[in-house]
């Protein structure tokens, strides 16, 4: 459902070029939970800056549901952000002067969906998270594993596709990482939801079906795990 196809990024400055993705190739079943791990530089972060249709390869085509992405215009690359990928990030990315519900509604808001519909879909979708009585509080009321969870409540309040997670763990303690990734993989099984998750964290990317492990902008292995 989810394929890179030979896909390079090549970034320039002045005539220096630097390839950060050097032709990766590599195929995420509908439903599957997979995790890209490796060093600092090995291009996890551009892959999935990619694959959330923030920037568009330099060579080579992303398909998403038998979408290409390299044959849609801005407008259709923002169409399909909207109605086919969920967004997960380390910093949590909540606007600190709304509250918990606002902020799930936000993706909503852009998909303009009526306000009294989507105070429901909202409300709901913090209920099914557990965080229904913290729905009133800013961001700053709440503990960064709570924050989390909102942030997920805000990726999957449009009902997407796919769940892109940017190293979700990495401003959480220990306990905190372990519920977020646990919270993920059930959404992954109860729902159905693909998940390709960015982590530096091996204990977190055992969590996944298949750790893909990245160097130097390729792929080196595939490991599967379920």
């Amino acid at each position: 459902m989810l394929e890179l196809i030979d896909v390079w990024k090549v970034y320039r400055t002045g005539s220096v070029e630097y390839p950060a993705l050097r032709g990766v190739t590599l195929r995420i079943e509908d439903g599957e939970f997979v995790a890209v791990v490796g060093p600092s530089g090995s291009g996890k972060t551009t892959l999935l800056n990619l694959v959330g249709a923030l920037d568009l390869p330099t060579k080579g085509d992303i398909v998403l549901n038998g979408t290409s992405y390299t044959s849609l215009g801005r407008s259709g690359l923002n169409e399909l952000r909207r109605k086919e990928l969920g967004f997960v990030f380390q910093t949590f990315n909540l606007l600190s002067h709304l509250t918990a519900l606002e902020n799930v509604e936000l993706p909503l808001i852009a998909a303009g969906v009526p306000r009294s519909e989507r105070r429901r879909r909202a409300l709901e979708m913090l209920a099914r998270l557990g965080m229904e009585n913290k729905a009133s509080k800013k961001p700053t009321e709440l503990s960064g594993g709570e924050q989390q969870r909102v942030a997920i409540a805000r990726a999957l309040v449009n009902n997407p596709s796919v769940i892109l997670a940017d190293e979700p763990t990495g401003n959480l303690d220990s306990a905190n990482a372990k519920n977020v990734v646990e919270l993920l993989r059930e959404i992954n099984k109860r729902e159905g939801k693909t998940i390709l998750l960015v982590t530096h964290n091996l204990e977190i990317a055992e969590y996944a079906d298949r750790i893909v492990r990245m160097r130097d902008g390729r792929v080196e292995s595939e490991v599967r795990r379920n």
